[in-house]
């Protein structure tokens, strides 16, 4: 079979490298990649938004399934728009990616289907929500309702910033006209944050092992956050009381009223959760692979991922349980190498020297999330550019032999977390 990864992150770069693996792969392409999809597929220089030139590419090769990867094609209705032309697709329609494409339908959605969220209000103009937060004697997170490439989220300890951010938002066109029309003001939850994903197809829910992602651009949890600076694989934090909890409580509701709203869910579901003393609460869902944890994932899949994706895009889900799934008892831990700047302004363009030198590491996989060729180079294009995995016989030997590999890659501003999995061991 053959098929067409969408994107060019890190995500889609380990999509491509576990589905390269199948028997049945054939052809496998990416649009429009980067430089390590050009080693593990053939890029194609099509963009998302190209629905014309990628309907007629799919046509031309023979595509079997289409697998998109980013929230952005997804939100814009690719996957409706490819189905029409009969194009097998793996990813939700662009009804069912409003759970993530916008915080307010996601958190109405949460509230109806009485699923455990935090306390939060809306708001479509800056003066109500300015009063508001001044009403407030807690800490709040403001977030912008549409996408912000995970940076429309910001964490404020106090009124002050917390004003700020709605300047930001709805005044100020920070994250874009679109993003900041509506806001959501929500109580700030404390407690260890969880992922936890989920193939989703009819009314069949396959949940995936938990991992723990590492927002904050710095060690410790401090400075802004971004969209991922690293994550783990297995996270022990989630029992499995937790994770039965999790699917009765997040999943199942959630799944079930989208399906009675007529906008059923297929894909990936991903729930972004927050363990606090009061009990499990959901920050957001996310309609599509997340990105680092998709690395870490992937890295354990022992189970043909294509087998899996098909299955899910024809409703064939059922006929897996999640004791039919295989995964290498070994942990993962990802470590994100980044641009100087990142979240904020950074440069690109810089070579990257070393990636051979990590790939020789045993155990080790270095993702490619913002990479380009050029004149036979890898430069950096983009703020998250590398995703170094590895896999060890314990949590701590799977940190060490990722970070061992991180130290043999450079590139001029290269910053990391050196905390990753650091919760985790203690």
């Amino acid at each position: 079979m053959n098929v067409l990864v969408i994107g060019k992150g890190g995500r889609e770069h380990a999509l491509i490298w576990k589905i390269k693996q199948s028997p049945r792969a054939g052809n496998v392409f990416c649009a429009p990649g980067n430089a390590g999809t050009a080693i593990d597929a053939v890029n194609v220089p099509i963009e998302p938004i190209e629905t014309d030139k990628l309907t007629r590419f799919c046509k031309k090769e023979n595509i079997g399934l289409v697998v998109i990867g980013p929230e952005d094609p997804l939100a814009a209705g690719l996957s409706d728009l490819l189905r029409k032309q009969g194009i097998k697709v793996f990813g939700p329609s662009g009804s069912a990616a409003r759970i993530e494409a916008s915080k307010v339908f996601g958190k109405t959605l949460m509230r109806n289907a009485d699923v455990p969220t935090a306390e939060f209000r809306i708001f479509d103009h800056p003066e109500p929500a300015r009063a508001y937060i001044q009403t407030r004697d807690y800490p709040v997170v403001v977030k912008a309702d549409g996408l912000a490439a995970g940076k429309g989220v910001l964490v404020c300890k106090t009124n002050d910033e917390a004003l700020a951010a709605v300047d930001r938002i709805m005044v100020r066109d920070e994250f874009g006209r679109t993003a900041g029309r509506q806001i959501v003001v929500e109580k700030k939850i404390e407690g260890e944050e969880l992922s936890l994903l989920a193939l989703v197809s009819g009314r069949t829910i396959l949940p995936l092992p938990a991992t723990q992602d590492h927002k904050a651009a710095f060690d410790g949890d401090t400075g802004p956050n971004t969209g991922g600076m690293g994550t783990y694989c297995p996270a022990p934090v989630a029992t499995p009381d937790l994770l039965a909890e999790v699917e009765t409580r997040v999943f199942v509701p959630t799944v079930h009223a989208m399906k009675r709203g007529r906008y059923p869910f297929q894909g990936v579901l991903f729930a972004g959760l927050m363990l606090t003393k009061q009990g499990m609460r959901v920050l957001e869902f996310n309609c599509r692979f997340g990105d680092p944890e998709t690395q870490v994932i992937l890295m354990r899949l022992k189970s043909d991922l294509l087998d899996l994706l098909e299955a899910c895009a024809d409703e064939r889900l059922g006929e897996y349980e999640d004791d039919k799934l295989e995964w290498d008892p070994r942990p993962a831990v990802c470590v994100v190498m980044a641009s100087g700047g990142y979240p904020g302004k950074y440069d690109s363009g810089k070579p990257i020297t070393g990636l051979v030198e990590a790939a020789n590491l045993t155990n080790v996989k270095v993702f490619h999330a913002g990479t380009k060729l050029a004149e036979g180079r890898v430069l950096t294009d983009g703020g998250r550019v590398l995703g170094v995995t590895a896999l060890g016989d314990t949590l701590a030997k799977a940190k060490a032999r990722a970070y061992e590999a991180v130290k043999k890659i450079t590139f001029q501003g290269a910053h990391y977390r050196n905390d990753i999995a650091d919760k985790a061991l203690k």
